[in-house]
């Protein structure tokens, strides 16, 4: 999950008033526009359901919204779950009248989002909806959840009892009732002017989140936990005839997704004791002669490596649902040139780190590693080229056999193999599917 989690008790809470004096700072002293703002929160809302419920299983969303600021998150929300992946519908029976609001609804009718008034809602919501998401009411009314008093909760016990709570800017006095599984802060716009003033107590949001998980998450069965894929099939007729240019297709629209780290790779080795390992690490080239990375010649892989040259190589495009889940093929060490070029090329921090990282060494603490690193620095704090040490360099996989996966709907995946056959005394590569 891209949230973290942060201990609910950490937490600030806003009564009513000062929920409404924020707001009034945000949008007066602090420049900030009731667009600008309503943009943010209609996006976290949207992003704290995604972190939840996912499109594949999750596609029907209903979006009730009221007349007010709420009303409008909530049609920001719906346009960027469409764009998620979602199928949502909008009921918006009191409209509000301002180019803001009339600009919103433009959007979603340019993008076929259905409109249904009330009395075309269904009796029973869970047949038609699988989500339901209550941008009725903001914390200038006293009921937000519909049915929570802003300040108490649901004092009368006949408010709804949401699954998800998504407290915006900060959570309200009201959000300590809340008992539901999931908890998000959204809104990543508090500046520390008002945070000091209000001694304001936020989680920090991880990376380019735009939400965060307040509170543990449920406990989880982990053998509930599946995903049912959705793409396009992947057909022996589409597929390039050598794996290497497979793999650089696949591998560039994975840069394109803006994937993380897309050069990712498991790399798994065995010794002479045939106990396997796996460990990540990153792709550095790839070319007509195999794979290649760069690592420490002294670490548990080298050492397996000497006694097994042959290894394999997988690499997981999470976003994309594909993976080239087997490269495998024998192991030799590059060229000393190639391991000096490219630790030259390195940050001049990595390059210290390879020299001081005696890797899979014991060490007596974290302090052993900042203090010789650190004693480096000095050492070569006049001198523009570090030496590369003897025992770092890098590996090149020659594959002789590729497999590429793309998730599908019910586990039938698919599968391609590509294995090496000679025909015609020239090397070519078959292709078979295999049985997901």
């Amino acid at each position: 999950m891209a949230s973290s989690v942060q201990n609910q008790g950490s937490i600030s809470y806003l009564t009513q008033r000062e929920a409404a004096e924020v707001d009034e700072t945000l949008m007066g002293p602090l420049g900030f526009s009731v667009d600008q703002l309503m943009e943010l929160a209609g996006l976290s809302v949207a992003t704290s359901i995604n972190e939840v419920y996912k499109p594949s299983e999750y596609n029907r969303v209903l979006a009730i919204c009221g007349p007010g600021n709420n009303g409008g998150d909530g049609l920001v929300a719906a346009r960027h779950l469409y764009h998620f992946g979602y199928k949502p519908f909008v009921c918006y029976p009191k409209r509000t009248q301002k180019p803001l609001y009339s600009g919103l609804v433009t959007q979603l009718e340019s993008l076929s989002i259905p409109f249904l008034s009330v009395d075309e809602l269904p009796m029973d919501l869970s047949k038609d909806f699988d989500i339901l998401v209550d941008a009725m009411f903001g914390f200038s009314f006293h009921d937000i959840p519909s049915g929570w008093h802003v300040e108490e909760g649901d004092v009368g016990g006949d408010g709804i009892k949401p699954d998800m709570l998504v407290s915006l800017t900060a959570p309200k006095l009201c959000a300590k009732k809340f008992s539901g599984p999931h908890h998000f802060l959204g809104g990543r716009f508090v500046p520390p002017a008002i945070a000091e003033k209000y001694k304001l107590q936020l989680p920090q949001y991880p990376g380019i989140s735009m939400c965060v998980r307040i509170g543990k998450p449920p406990q989880i069965d982990i053998s509930s936990l599946r995903e049912n894929y959705i793409s396009p099939e992947f057909l022996e007729e589409q597929v390039e005839a050598d794996p290497l240019d497979q793999f650089r297709k696949w591998f560039d629209d994975a840069m394109a997704a803006n994937l993380k780290e897309p050069n990712a790779m498991a790399l798994s080795t065995t010794g002479k004791d045939g106990k396997p390992s796996s460990r990540m690490v990153l792709l550095k080239g790839v070319d007509k002669d195999g794979f290649v990375w760069f690592t420490n010649y002294e670490s548990q892989k080298a050492r397996q490596l000497s006694e097994n040259p042959h290894a394999a190589l997988l690499f997981y495009w999470d976003g994309l649902n594909r993976q080239v889940v087997r490269v495998e093929g024998s192991v030799e060490k590059v060229s000393d040139e190639e391991s000096e070029q490219y630790f030259h090329s390195r940050p001049r921090g990595s390059q210290l780190g390879a020299i001081v990282s005696k890797q899979s060494t014991v060490i007596p603490g974290r302090h052993v590693l900042h203090q010789q690193y650190k004693e480096l620095e000095e050492k070569y704090s006049k001198e523009s080229l570090i030496p590369k040490p003897k025992y770092w360099g890098g590996y090149r996989l020659k594959p002789e056999r590729f497999e590429f996966w793309q998730g599908q709907p019910s586990r039938l995946h698919d599968r391609l193999e590509y294995s090496p056959q000679e025909t015609d005394g020239k090397r070519v590569w078959k292709i078979v599917r295999l049985a997901p």
